[in-house]
């Protein structure tokens, strides 16, 4: 058994060296690990690992979806921007994305970026290419919304598509004019930036907060953010935060006739009322890059902001339109971030949490240290193979790293510092929470429970899931009162949701004399049960609760399969193996193997059919539209072959992209249609055996022209 445990986990493996079935499952553990710490981060501004980790996690996952782009799935990291706004603002809808920034870790990085971008353009080599270099501020993302010069709408980035309305809030923010200067600025303009807290108010804060007996902030960017989405408008004004304005969104008309270059569209905010950064400078190649890079690194502690990196674009607004966007990020701008801070501590001890999907998460209590000015106590040790491949033992010195404001992640071990008798931790075979059976599936990391719906530390989070707001959202049903229900056996699997009324004689009498209940309380409890009696089908399928199957994968299902009938039937069906409901799976578009694994694991327990088949008889499931067709190539899969004349290749993939299309660099039997430039070879040859509609390039411009 030791041997079997020395062996080199799949979180080790380089991603050439992964088999593609390894690939599935290290995506897998990817896409769950980033989407919890996009939350953490993004929604309760309270991040669990570090920024370096975070990054390190993301670019591995990048190089493995580059080598498998098969496996890539509707719930990708690379697709993802953000998470999910809170809930205590008005949500308001982006009139263009907030996308984030790929990143750059050393000059290399730096220097492939810049060699990426005239590859794309073509760029005649030898030929400066200006690049503009700002300060990377540590803060809150904000967009700005005018009309007519008037400040309408202010919002947080939220998850890149939809924020939270703070307007007032931002109206108390230094630098962010409330009605613009001059009359030369679009009658729409969406400008964006970032909102911070100078060092030195943000020392003045934690005293007050100190001497009140309140808990000092940890760093300025979680009191910016904290600030920022205060209730209480005046405690925002209070905080006298500040606001770099560095980008825009929507502009009527375009922005590019006033200004043709980042620098100079930046020079405008200012003299339309906006603080903007001095530090912003145009270089010409990579090692004018390299050199802003050390000589701000050189001046960090001295600025009066925090700042994590540095951010380089490209200068002229012609060339960003060119290179465009690919997923979650533009083409034509990186971050290049700073290195990480260290520090070492004692590890007091090891413990295990059982999440919603029955995942063993080992937690190490630390020593109180300061990294970075802030205060940590804990980091997560990832699972087995991890505490195993650094030999972590309860009483060692540990080696943490802090990048950013959030919880460090655990390096290494101080060997030389080890306590004698100190002995190698094992890992659990056995629920803590349970007692159940512990197992790691094959090709797998992660450590789970075998319970299910008996094992209380799943029942409760799979229920809180279930009546989630992007679930079934019930209202008045929140964590404490399902964990109470628990506790008293009134329910134990989500259908007893819906029987709660008739399986009590009293109904809402006998929940209205609970403790913390009443008649009012009791009577909009079971108003809210029966409204969410009708659902729309994503919703229901998002709310069983199926590895891998998210919001966004909830909806193509829907999507494919129309009705919840026919939804459960072809997916008993796929549990059973059958190869006409496999075939149909597979051939709903980005639905990857992870998925149907996940799909047909779950369908193939008898238990969870009983529970669907008790759901569907306690609601009415609404079918799910059809989507409207956005271009004439939405939807389409493009393979572009030869040569193109009128375009590069990655432009025209590109626009493609923009258009709903997706490009693939193979033709199939699932291509509809194929460009062909001079000197298309084979593709061809491939597109008649397959009865696939070939067109021209003129055709093609002709086919998305005015689009």
């Amino acid at each position: 058994m030791a041997a079997k445990k020395s062996k080199i986990s799949l979180a080790d493996k380089a991603p050439d060296a992964l088999t593609e079935k390894e690939a599935k499952a290290e995506l897998t553990r990817l896409s769950l690990t980033l989407a919890e710490h996009d939350r953490r981060y993004h929604t309760e501004d309270a991040p669990t690992i570090s920024d370096a980790d975070y990054d390190a996690l993301k670019r591995r996952n990048e190089a493995i979806e580059a080598r498998f782009p098969q496996l890539v799935g509707l719930d990708s990291p690379s697709l993802r921007v953000g998470a999910k706004p809170a809930e205590k603002f008005e949500k308001v809808r982006h009139a263009r994305p907030m996308l984030s920034l790929d990143n750059a870790f050393t000059d290399e990085d730096v220097a492939e970026f810049l060699a990426r971008v005239k590859r794309f353009l073509n760029w005649p080599e030898g030929d400066a290419l200006e690049i503009t270099a700002e300060p990377k501020i540590d803060g809150l993302s904000a967009s700005l919304r005018y009309e007519n010069g008037v400040l309408t709408v202010g919002a947080t980035r939220g998850d890149g598509t939809e924020g939270e309305n703070v307007t007032a809030n931002l109206k108390t923010v230094e630098g962010i004019p409330h009605t613009l200067k001059g009359k030369d600025h679009p009658a729409v303009f969406e400008v964006r930036g970032e909102v911070f807290f100078p060092k030195a108010r943000f020392g003045e804060l934690n005293e007050r907060q100190v001497a009140a007996g309140k808990e000092p902030y940890a760093n300025p960017r979680n009191a910016a953010a904290g600030s920022l989405r205060n209730l209480d408008v005046s405690v925002t004004a209070s905080r006298k935060l500040q606001f770099f304005a560095y980008a825009w969104g929507e502009t009527v008309p375009d922005i590019q006739l006033i200004a043709k270059t980042q620098k100079s569209v930046v020079e405008q905010f200012a003299k339309w009322g906006f603080q903007t950064n001095p530090l912003m400078r145009v270089v010409q190649d990579a090692e004018g890059l390299i050199a802003y890079y050390n000589e701000i690194g050189a001046a960090r502690a001295s600025l009066p902001y925090d700042i994590d990196g540095v951010v380089y674009k490209v200068n002229r607004l012609d060339l960003q339109g060119r290179l465009g966007f690919v997923s979650r990020s533009p083409r034509w701008a990186t971050a290049h971030k700073f290195a990480a801070e260290k520090a070492e501590t004692e590890l007091l001890g090891i413990d295990i949490q059982v999440g919603r999907t029955g995942v063993l998460t080992p937690v190490a209590r630390l020593k109180p240290v300061t990294v970075g000015g802030v205060v940590v106590t804990n980091a997560t040790l990832h699972n087995a193979d991890e505490i195993a491949r650094k030999d972590v033992r309860i009483g060692d010195t540990v080696r943490l790293q802090r990048a950013g404001d959030v919880i460090p992640q655990v390096l290494g071990i101080v060997e030389e510092k080890r306590p004698k008798g100190a002995a190698p931790f094992v890992f659990p075979t056995v629920c803590p929470a349970c007692g159940s059976h512990a197992v790691r599936e094959e090709g797998e990391v992660a450590t789970r429970c075998t319970g299910g719906l008996i094992c209380p530390a799943q029942r409760s989070e799979r229920l809180k899931h279930f009546v989630s707001r992007n679930a079934f959202d019930i209202e008045g049903l929140g964590a404490k009162h399902l964990d109470a229900f628990l506790a008293d056996g009134m329910i134990a699997t989500p259908a007893d949701i819906f029987h709660l009324e008739e399986r009590y004689a009293a109904g809402e009498k006998a929940i209205a004399e609970r403790e913390g209940w009443g008649p009012q309380s009791a009577a909009k409890l079971f108003d809210a049960i029966t409204a969410r009696r009708t659902i729309a089908l994503h919703r229901f399928i998002y709310a069983l609760g199926i590895r891998h199957v998210g919001e966004t994968t909830g909806k193509q299902l829907a999507r494919a399969y129309g009705s919840g009938a026919a939804f459960v039937a072809a997916m008993k069906l796929v549990a059973a193996k059958d190869e006409a409901a496999l075939a149909e799976l597979d051939a709903i578009d980005q639905i990857g193997g992870t998925v149907a694994e996940a799909i047909a694991d779950f369908f193939g327990e008898e238990h969870n059919i009983v529970e669907v088949d008790r759901l569907l008889g306690q609601l009415t499931i609404e079918d799910a539209e059809k989507p409207a067709s956005e271009s004439p190539v939405a939807g389409k899969t493009v393979v572009f072959t030869g040569s193109l004349e009128k375009m590069t290749r990655n432009e025209a993939k590109a626009r493609a992209e923009s258009l709903g299309a997706k490009v693939s660099g193979s033709v199939s039997a699932k291509t509809d249609l194929v460009v062909a430039g001079p000197g298309a070879g084979s593709k061809l040859k491939e597109a008649e055996k397959h009865g696939v509609q070939v067109i021209d390039e003129d055709a093609w411009l002709a086919l998305v022209e005015g689009l």
